[in-house]
């Protein structure tokens, strides 16, 4: 990995953690999903990133892939709230979230993933086995009596590449691959009171290019040529209706149809349990050393 990267995962890392650390403060009864999502995607370009996807606003079962759609009237009330986020700069990515219980119930399960968060960290090497990591993260999670979410996992990051390998379990899953000198990658945690399974369920709202295809609409071909421009990373619906209105949708239909772009819907507990989430992205350079890019 050249300096020149390297550096351009620093300073998405840096946005990234300022963009969650503003995000948290506007995360009050009564705000705004909407108006809340906004002005934190305003914020990353303020600092000088783009969106490596759109800020995810998960509450209480919901565990990822929700983003709010232009329409939405939803209001923070007593819901456990996950903010996600990432930030690229030249597709050098950072990503990392945090929870906030409004609802003051589930301290212990907010506590658990954070804990997990910081455990994993601790294990973090050149040559640490991807089982040690998960084995960290389940054994925190459980000794405060919740369980792990099994099928959600931390993730690489590659330019312009927000999942790829390796896959940071959140259970000892055997896995004895071991972190390499120039991986950057996500570690993300997700702590459950439930059965510690997510499925998808509802409307997708996030979505993201996979292969490129002639197609015959007009109106399609001018939206394809607006998702190009977020150089196939993820994206939110509410970024083409905005732009183009009804015909946003006409389009996404027929481009998902076509194979041409793939739909994320919302990931749900299966039993319906409370998820919270916390995340860093971590940085091995080409010297070994460890850099935890997402912490302020």
């Amino acid at each position: 990995m050249n300096e020149a990267v390297k550096q351009n995962y620093i300073k998405a890392g840096k946005i990234s953690a300022e963009a969650l650390e503003y995000g948290k403060s506007l995360i009050k009864k009564g705000n705004s999903l909407l108006e809340t999502t906004e002005l934190i995607e305003k914020k990353i370009f303020e600092l000088g990133g783009k969106p490596a996807f759109p800020v995810q606003i998960s509450c209480n079962e919901i565990a990822a892939h929700f983003c709010v759609e232009e329409d939405d009237k939803a209001v923070f009330g007593e819901q456990v709230v996950s903010l996600d986020l990432g930030v690229h700069v030249d597709g050098a990515i950072g990503d990392n979230a945090y929870t906030i219980d409004l609802s003051g119930k589930y301290n212990d399960l907010v506590k658990a993933a954070q804990k997990a968060l910081e455990e994993a960290l601790k294990v973090i090497n050149v040559g640490t086995e991807l089982r040690e990591i998960g084995k960290a993260i389940n054994d925190t999670i459980k000794s405060y009596g919740c369980n792990p979410v099994r099928n959600l996992s931390g993730h690489g990051l590659n330019l312009y590449n927000i999942h790829t390998k390796p896959t940071i379990p959140n259970i000892d899953d055997g896995n004895k691959a071991k972190l390499q000198k120039g991986m950057a990658f996500a570690v993300e945690p997700f702590a459950t009171n439930g059965s510690g399974v997510v499925g998808e369920k509802g409307l997708p709202s996030v979505f993201m290019l996979e292969h490129h295809k002639n197609v015959r609409s007009p109106i399609t071909r001018e939206i394809l040529k607006e998702i190009e421009a977020y150089e196939r990373l993820p994206f939110a619906k509410r970024w083409l209706t905005r732009k183009f209105g009804a015909k946003a949708n006409f389009a996404l239909r027929e481009l998902t149809q076509s194979g041409i772009i793939h739909q994320f819907p919302p990931l749900v507990e299966a039993s319906k349990g409370i998820v919270t989430q916390a995340e860093h992205s971590v940085l091995i350079d080409d010297n070994g050393e460890v850099i935890v890019l997402t912490k302020m």
